[in-house]
């Protein structure tokens, strides 16, 4: 159960859930996550985790593309630490068989070990209290030779993405691209990759943003892009852990 600091995001996050934030984040984060599925080469058949789902819309795209293939009937898993934002992607997923929505922490990931393929993470990472200890958990549920996919619009090399983070009610991390590798590379992780991925959303020039000091600005964050992490677990398995998990 998420507990302290974990209590406080999930609070923050059913607010965003009942203000419709999941909508908010489809129609902002589409263009970079498509490229961000794009370059997961995703397969049917595979075990995908979406960590930090949000309203799953996400999530219902990586399970179109695992489903049922010569390799097998591929599973999605959808985890939030938002109850409420876990209810509504359930109920706007009931005509998906392959989906499995799950309550909980990134930092104590609700799964066995050595299962998911590929995961991916959309614009939730520099949120996570304890980062290292999320990491310790991708690394955990990942299967050998699994890759990660982490989609962050929050950086030190995009100037811009720094004057809404003040805004944000939560603390968050602000890491550079090279300190996010260093990160992977101290969590063992081999295969690493970062690039950045424009967004190439056209932007009205009557659009009003309340999130930066002028739409060139605006226009500039879209242009630099956000930060697409991308690494590999090195083919061994982790020892199971001496409990099972329900």
């Amino acid at each position: 159960m998420p507990e302290n600091k974990d209590q406080t995001l999930q609070q923050e996050f059913n607010r965003w859930a009942a203000e419709g934030e999941g909508e908010k984040m489809q129609r902002h984060h589409l263009d970079i996550t498509e490229k961000a599925i794009r370059q997961m080469e995703l397969r049917p058949g595979e075990r995908v985790l979406d960590l930090g789902c949000g309203s799953g819309w996400a999530t219902r795209m990586l399970a179109r593309l695992v489903s049922d293939g010569p390799e097998g009937f591929g599973q999605v898993v959808g985890l939030d630490i938002s109850d409420e934002m876990i209810r509504q992607a359930r109920a706007e997923s009931k005509d998906f068989e392959n989906i499995l929505y799950v309550w909980g922490s990134a930092e104590k990931i609700p799964w066995e070990e050595n299962f998911f393929d590929k995961v991916l993470s959309v614009e939730s990472f520099y949120y996570y209290p304890d980062q290292d200890r999320a990491l310790n958990e991708l690394f955990r549920v990942m299967a050998p030779r699994g890759r990660m996919f982490i989609l962050i619009n929050l950086y030190k090399d995009n100037p811009y993405s720094l004057q809404w983070a003040d805004k944000l009610k939560v603390p968050v991390h602000v890491r550079s691209k090279d300190e996010y590798i260093e990160l992977l590379q101290a969590h063992a992780f081999e295969n690493i990759e970062a690039v950045q991925v424009s967004d190439d959303t056209p932007t009205p020039g009557d659009y009003v943003t309340k999130s930066f000091r002028s739409l060139d600005d605006l226009k500039a964050f879209k242009r630099v892009g956000a930060l697409l992490l991308m690494a590999s677990k090195p083919d061994l398995r982790t020892p199971a852990a001496g409990y099972t998990i329900y």
